[in-house]
């Protein structure tokens, strides 16, 4: 099994850190020149769409060979339908948009003999494809940060398939995460969805908590895109855990000891990654807009961390065939002055 770590965009997490604390703030704005409380930002000419506009740009060739590795999602739960609901709906999403690339939704915590776990959906794939040195599949976490646990159990269910299949997580994603739980709590009523001319919503918050699974990594990473939330609304949001500290109670408090009384849960997660005890950890009193789910967004990472792995497998070829084209050269060059010396 070949393996690359599995959240690739957390280099990018150290530099948006930096920039923040450049500015001496927090996600909600502090600290910025002149002791404002938000960053002063001035109106473009045409308001930005909250709704996907068009088709993506593609990640993945239009075309590919028939010896092209699949792309796996890996769901979490065991209970989770593959079939229905928003993993249903991603799968689609990713078949409609790369009709090239052979799809296939997987679970990372079914039992091994199950056909729809991540070792029996990789040897499906590895059975139905001629044999070759590469790859037969990318798998994708289906998650939007950091998830140690939910990774590491992934990896172990590739390794004892025995199938040859790269590990890639989602690569930059902040902004993007950013955006769909802007959309999510615009849809819920809690967030404006205009930037510029700035409408108000009885029900909108004050204060926004992104809520994350994944333990402490996940709180860290997405703290970026807590940054990149309060941008676009203006708005205090720090980042809480569901499954370790700070907890969404522990930010809500510190909310309201800054004067925020309105305050709403943006859970940073698609769904599946979720329990039921994270669910419930955020029913604090508080509005809670929904899970990403079958956003667009989430397909375009998918099929960009998919585009990335083929760049680096083709680079490797490359570099692969290079090194044979000069070995030979070096070789034929040797014989020739052996026979010149003759």
């Amino acid at each position: 099994m070949t393996d690359q770590q599995g959240f690739a965009d957390q280099p990018g997490y150290s530099e948006q850190q930096g920039l923040a604390e450049k500015r001496g703030g927090h996600a909600g704005g502090q600290g910025y020149p002149g002791g404002q409380m938000f960053p002063q930002r001035r109106p473009t000419h045409r308001p930005p769409s909250l709704q996907p506009g068009g088709r993506h740009r593609r990640d993945i060739p239009a075309s590919l060979s028939q010896d092209a590795p699949a792309l796996v999602i890996a769901v979490p739960g065991a209970g989770t339908d593959l079939t229905a609901g928003s993993v249903r709906d991603l799968l689609t999403i990713l078949r409609v948009d790369n009709p090239a690339v052979d799809v296939r939704g997987a679970l990372i915590d079914a039992a091994p003999d199950d056909p729809d776990s991540v070792g029996g959906v990789l040897r499906a794939i590895a059975e139905a494809r001629p044999e070759g040195d590469g790859p037969v599949a990318v798998v994708i976490p289906l998650i939007v940060a950091p998830h140690p646990p939910l990774v590491r159990r992934l990896r172990e269910a590739i390794a004892a398939s025995g199938v040859n299949a790269r590990v890639s997580g989602f690569i930059n994603s902040n902004g993007m995460v950013a955006e769909a739980l802007h959309i999510r709590l615009a849809e819920a009523g809690l967030a404006r969805a205009d930037r510029v001319r700035l409408f108000s919503i009885v029900t909108a918050a004050d204060g926004i908590i992104v809520a994350t699974v994944g333990g402490p990594d996940a709180v860290q990473a997405s703290n970026v895109t807590s940054v990149m939330l309060a941008a676009r609304l203006a708005l205090p949001v720090f980042t809480a855990s569901l499954d370790s500290s700070p907890t969404v109670a522990d930010v809500a408090m510190r909310l309201k000891e800054m004067g925020v009384h309105r305050i709403a849960v943006a859970p940073c997660v698609v769904g599946p990654e979720a329990t039921r005890a994270d669910l419930d950890a955020m029913t604090i009193g508080v509005e809670v807009a929904a899970p990403i789910g079958a956003h667009g967004n989430v397909a375009k990472l998918a099929a960009g961390a998919y585009g990335h792995v083929l760049a680096k497998l083709d680079e490797a070829a490359q570099a692969q065939a290079q090194a044979a084209a000069e070995e030979a050269e070096a070789q034929a060059a040797a014989e020739a002055e052996a026979q010149g010396e003759e």
